[in-house]
């Protein structure tokens, strides 16, 4: 008799163990996204050897509320801006919080000239965006 109620409890305390605990493939773990990569290439495919302008670049990432990434480059001679065989390339990640659709390009300024740049979009839920700047 003794041995039966033993018995009976254990089985009692294990149904309800079992019952009362979580099983993982009812509530499934939701991974978080994945980080959100940027290649930014910058080139030439014209002909600027004669041209020693000074020249400042710089690239940006930003959101609808403001700027979560730049970067200046070395200032450089526009005559030394790469050819398309020797883009400069440069990598960014952004952490997966930022969910929304963002902006990534470059800015660029020639002393004594101006200002200028080149801007596009990665939209929400893309995780690679290659931001390929063809400088004419």
């Amino acid at each position: 008799m003794k041995n039966s109620y033993l018995i009976s409890t254990v089985l009692t305390a294990a149904i309800m163990f079992s019952a009362c605990s979580k099983n993982s493939s009812l509530y499934p773990v939701k991974p978080p996204p994945p980080d959100r990569k940027f290649r930014f290439q910058l080139y030439t495919q014209q002909d600027f050897s004669n041209d020693n302008h000074e020249i400042d670049f710089s690239i940006f990432i930003k959101t609808a509320n403001g700027t979560i990434f730049d970067s200046a480059l070395a200032p450089m001679l526009i005559k030394d801006i790469p050819d398309v065989n020797h883009k400069l390339i440069i990598e960014k990640t952004i952490p997966s919080s930022y969910t929304s659709d963002l902006a990534a390009g470059f800015v660029y300024e020639i002393q004594n000239v101006g200002v200028a740049g080149f801007t596009d979009t990665s939209r929400a839920g893309n995780t690679f965006k290659i931001i390929d700047f063809n400088f004419r």
